[in-house]
């Protein structure tokens, strides 16, 4: 239904004329033209029934194209990913160690330094699907550090510069974490927690180039459609920053802040209670309960089925998660855990219920969600918890999951319809750096569930694809829902933020092929273009 709001003044700020508006409220409903005051949707309505009811400065016909509320990702890493586009030689993509070794030394080449940075390697994309080891880094660099994150961010890769100066030897031990040996000697490789030790020895960016990479990471997304992110885990230095940089105006990004598990954080943030302002939500402690599927560290019931003695990794002991649950709960905060394996799953989702009790609006997430054991499935709806997906980890998956565990297990991995029938809806993300940040491959694989070669033909486990509204609303309304912010964006009704998107395509009608061609014509964040 169009909808026309009482207004005092027939003043409007900015007209948008002659569109195809998918509101996203409630009906699913269309519209042709919208006027905006104050950054705030105020009407929308016909091109007619808008310009003979407003008057604006500024007018924009769009000649029949096609606008969404503003993309939001609601499980991101976007300061990670701009230090990535600053700092780190990206290796996503790469095909053979080979390829990763000439990039390294190009890298170098160009930046010099005492530490060689990386990320995005990805074992299962070589010929040779096994670890690489330190040696060919050693002969290469034998003085600089080298360190090296898969791309999942559960896994790194490091040479023996890198280990000296974290202290790691064939003795070193820690917890939630695995240092990999091959003869008694470090290789190099290190799992989850065990990255820790030599991240914490990296030299951290300083504030300048913190802010340069806010803002190209942000110029990235805003050229995606992104208007709103999540990023997950930040320490209280980076969220104040972000906060001083969007009150200069310097940051227009949304962002839904998951704070790091700190002390600091605790004290600064999260027994104040929620931290809100125009463009930014503080409500949130960020946590991991096991590792990735990829570098099988995700915690399992039984073992991988490529690697009968291995589970996977509990990141920490029960202790803490009791403490963080207890924490939130008092403060009103919401818990997001990290969970990958079926295992990992089901002890968040208990840990959770002992707390939340039955059903409630707490909205504590799950992150990822990814191997859902049959029996636990319910116990999203009983206690009314959030599975948080990233469509993308399925199709980059799907072509090993199977391999990791097996043809039964699989059936409860990466099953979104399943997943969203808990509570009738979920949030959608892409996890980026681990993934692309475009919101229209993440349309692409709810919907179609397959590569973009429209591999595996009839696509992946599609019985819990999510069909195109869903899809829709999983990366604008029900983003927005995830961080208490549904009456503020994620769809374009009266009141709300004018966060929108125009795009050349139209998503609900659109072959595979035209999705994948869809170009971003621009996005605008209150009614600013910024793209």
């Amino acid at each position: 239904m169009n909808t026309l709001i009482s207004c005092t003044s027939d003043k409007a700020d900015l007209l948008i004329l002659n569109a195809r508006i998918y509101k996203v409220d409630e009906s699913f409903s269309t519209a042709e033209s919208m006027a905006i005051k104050d950054g705030k949707v105020i009407a929308t309505g016909t091109s007619e029934e808008i310009t003979s009811r407003f008057t604006a400065p500024l007018k924009e016909d769009l000649a029949g194209k096609f606008i969404y509320p503003g993309f939001n990702d609601a499980h991101a890493h976007f300061y990670g990913y701009g230090i990535n586009l600053i700092q780190r030689a990206n290796l996503a993509g790469t095909k053979s160690q080979e390829e990763i070794y000439n990039i390294l030394e190009q890298h170098y080449a160009q930046f010099g330094g005492d530490w060689i940075l990386g990320r995005g390697w990805d074992q299962n994309n070589w010929p040779e699907k096994s670890f690489p080891d330190k040696s060919r880094l050693d002969e290469l660099f034998p003085d600089v550090a080298v360190y090296l994150i898969r791309i999942d961010g559960h896994a790194a890769w490091c040479n023996s510069k890198a280990l000296e100066l974290a202290g790691i030897t064939s003795e070193t031990h820690v917890e939630g974490g695995e240092i990999l040996l091959k003869e008694g000697h470090p290789t190099g490789i290190l799992i989850d927690n065990a990255e820790g030790l030599v991240s914490s020895v990296v030299p951290k960016p300083n504030e300048e180039q913190q802010a340069k990479a806010l803002q190209a990471a942000q110029q990235n997304c805003f050229s995606a459609g992104l208007t709103s992110v999540t990023d997950c885990g930040l320490s209280k230095e980076v969220v104040l920053l972000i906060d001083s940089l969007q009150k200069k105006g310097d940051l227009k990004m949304r962002i839904n802040v998951m704070l790091d598990p700190t002390e600091e954080n605790f004290d600064h943030f999260v027994k104040k209670g929620s931290y809100q302002t125009e463009r930014m939500m503080v409500n949130t402690i960020k946590i991991y309960a096991d590792g990735a599927l990829g570098s099988r560290g995700a915690l399992m019931l039984e073992p991988y089925s490529d690697d009968p003695g291995n589970s996977g990794l509990r990141m920490s002991p029960t202790e803490f998660y009791e403490m963080i649950c207890s924490l939130a709960f008092e403060n009103n905060y919401q818990v997001a855990t990290h969970c990958i394996g079926d295992s990992a799953n089901r002890m968040i989702l208990n840990t959770y219920g002992k707390y939340l009790k039955g059903e409630n609006d707490r909205r504590w997430r799950i992150e990822h969600a990814q191997i859902v054991h049959p029996d636990d499935f319910g116990l999203f709806a009983e206690f009314s918890i959030v599975p948080s997906i990233q469509a993308t980890h399925a199709t980059s998956d799907m072509d090993w999951a199977d391999e990791r565990v097996g043809k039964d297990r699989i059936k409860g991995a990466y099953a979104y319809r399943k997943l969203m029938d808990q509570l009738g809806w979920l949030p959608n993300g892409t996890d980026f750096p681990v993934e692309e940040i475009h919101p229209i491959y993440t349309f692409y694989s709810s919907v179609f569930r397959t590569h973009h070669d429209g591999t595996p033909a009839g696509g992946f486990q599609m019985e819990n694809s999510l069909d195109r509204e869903q899809a829709l609303r999983s990366m604008t309304i029900w983003a927005a829902k995830a961080s208490f912010e549904e009456n503020l964006k994620g769809s374009l009704e009266n009141g709300k933020w004018a966060d929108f998107v125009v795009l050349d395509t139209d998503l609900m009608t659109a072959s595979p092929n035209e999705l994948l061609k869809a170009k971003i014509e621009s996005t605008w964040v209150a009614g600013e273009r910024v793209y």
